[in-house]
């Protein structure tokens, strides 16, 4: 779901009648097919393909017309958001929009770049598409670190699944009451020899492998802290650490996916912006609830589903949470506090009545994203007064 306060092409519900052209574009990586819808009634036509590049755009739109009474659109995917920037440079208005709710005919089967483009074409003059939200360069930027540690942290994960796999078909087996990766597990991997030489060397790479993505998570969390205390958004990024199991990468990870919280009108609609909400089937008087949406932000929804595993634990201020709560504004302490009080009672009956531990946890992400969206308006209404100040 996009919230009403996203960058749309409607003015007041209805579509602004100052547009002219309505451009659809259809991207790949070296071309761009264009589609032209002109106001009014009559068919989208087809007007050729053109390369993937600024030079190319730039005279596109040059023969077009009036860079004022043009409106374009192309499908969010790999290419990013360079060519909205290059267009709204130009002066010409550019939306990007959700593949995923771009309407289809069931019983169209056939699929080319010359049938989407004339499909995005006409789609824009009605007013069917639903954009999504473009971040700032800035805000991009950040998106792009806290994503390239996850990928890192995947890494990890995939590294140690071999390491681990490989001493298992030799069968070693650290010594009792030494856990998994922990600091004892690493001296014990240091000690570890094999006979073979082709298996030592195997073991020598695995190990080394692992060591190389380490150094690369801690060289990540490093530009993290920085971009945590010199963004922008570090107000933001401070107050959110005030609720439990949202640390400075979750909290950085949360302002980096989202953006600009207070644009969204609800706490629901940042839920549906993360795919946390429930599908829901209904027809005449029966209703079929069903699991979460996951049409969203999946890495938003990955990173609230993780924190919301510490609220099996009872409330406290206590320890890291202590020091993060330090300083902060007494009304985002106070929502901090009824988070803990309010989640925990909800995982506890939860459980109780019998649902798994998972779906439980996570119906309390989805609450969490709630209590996150309270704090993080807090202090971006905050921050806005003090920079008008």
């Amino acid at each position: 779901m996009v919230p009403a306060t996203a960058q749309s092409y409607k003015r007041g519900g209805q579509l602004d009648e100052g547009y002219q052209k309505f451009i659809g574009l259809d991207v790949s990586k070296e071309k761009i097919a264009v589609g032209i819808a002109d106001s009014g009634r009559q068919p989208a036509r087809y007007w050729g393909v053109i390369e993937n590049s600024p030079e190319a755009l730039r005279k596109l739109m040059g023969r077009l017309g009036d860079s004022g009474e043009l409106l374009v659109c192309y499908e969010a995917g790999p290419t990013g958001y360079v060519i909205r920037r290059q267009l709204e440079r130009m002066g010409v208005n550019c939306v990007v929009v959700a593949p995923g709710l771009i309407p289809t005919a069931p019983g169209d089967q056939v699929k080319t770049d010359r049938r989407d483009a004339l499909r995005l074409a006409q789609l824009l003059r009605a007013g069917e598409l639903t954009p999504v939200w473009v971040p700032a360069e800035d805000d991009e930027a950040l998106r792009d670190l806290v994503r390239a540690r996850e990928d890192a942290k995947e890494d990890q994960l995939r590294a140690r699944h071999r390491l681990s796999k490989f001493l298992l078909r030799h069968g070693c087996v650290p010594p009792a009451g030494i856990r998994n990766w922990s600091s004892g597990f690493r001296a014990w991997l240091d000690k570890l020899r094999f006979e073979r030489g082709a298996a030592d060397a195997v073991f020598r790479e695995y190990l080394h492998a692992l060591d190389e993505i380490v150094g690369r998570i801690r060289r990540l969390d490093a530009v993290i802290h920085e971009q945590a205390e010199a963004s922008t958004r570090a107000p933001v990024i401070k107050a959110l650490q005030a609720l439990r199991g949202v640390a400075e990468v979750t909290a950085v990870t949360l302002v980096a996916e989202v953006g600009e919280f207070s644009r969204f009108q609800s706490p629901r609609q940042l839920m549906a912006y993360a795919g946390l909400v429930p599908r829901e089937y209904s027809s005449g008087s029966r209703r079929w609830p069903g699991g979460i949406t996951k049409t969203g932000n999946a890495h938003l929804r990955r990173v609230v589903v993780e924190a919301a595993w510490s609220y099996r634990y009872p409330p406290a201020v206590k320890g890291a949470i202590r020091r993060r709560v330090e300083g902060q504004d007494p009304s985002v302490q106070a929502v901090a506090w009824k988070a803990q009080e309010r989640l925990h009672r909800k995982l506890r009956r939860l459980v109780a009545r019998g649902k798994r531990r998972s779906i439980a946890v996570t119906a309390v992400g989805r609450e969490l994203l709630g209590f996150a969206w309270a704090i993080a308006c807090l202090a971006e209404g905050s921050l806005r007064q003090a920079q008008a100040a």
